[in-house]
């Protein structure tokens, strides 16, 4: 009867390790967001570059858009910059920025010293509009088909990788079924 008094408190901690073990083999990047599949959230904010100009989540239904939620003072940010203005290059779909929570001067400063790879960005000042979307951290990037429901959310920086691997053969899916599809 002893025995099993030492055997239970062993169980749980193998049990415990398990699940340590399998969670350090997760990628934080994969995190799935409850999102996916739903609509995504309404917004009407205020271009950065013109704040007389207003842009909303319903002016962008019926096409097919990336949402990248960046700001100046961040360090991935800078990191996935680059590869952001490469890919608007190839103008497959627009990008629209959402500034998260900084400063119109120093977010203008970055976008000329470093480029712009959006379509427009607008300015989240409050970090409203980020945590209706579920943003926790920059950057992130979401991808919303033509109904503006939100299909895939990328945590952290876009790399080359990612967008070779995921989110180019989403868009082409999508297109190919907005072309299909185009009502």
């Amino acid at each position: 009867m002893k025995r099993w008094k030492f055997l239970l408190p062993l169980a749980a901690f193998v049990v415990l390790l398990g699940f340590l073990v399998v969670g350090l083999r997760l990628d934080p990047r994969e995190v799935p967001s409850p999102l996916i599949g739903k609509p995504a959230p309404e917004f009407r904010l205020a271009r950065l570059d013109d704040p007389t100009q207003l842009v909303g989540r319903d002016e962008l239904l019926g096409k097919v858009w990336m949402l990248n939620v960046w700001a100046s003072w961040c360090v991935a940010c800078r990191e996935e910059h680059p590869v952001l203005v490469d890919f608007a290059r190839r103008k497959m779909v627009p990008i629209y920025g959402l500034n998260y929570k900084d400063q119109r001067d120093a977010a203008q400063g970055w976008l000329r010293r470093l480029g712009n790879p959006y379509d427009a960005s607008i300015m989240d000042r409050d970090g409203r509009v980020g945590i209706d979307y579920g943003v926790y951290g920059v950057p992130e990037t979401f991808v919303v088909d033509k109904r503006g429901v939100i299909r895939y959310k990328q945590i952290g920086p876009v790399t080359r990788e990612a967008l070779a691997d995921k989110i180019v053969p989403l868009l082409e899916r999508l297109q190919a079924e907005n072309a299909a599809n185009p009502a």
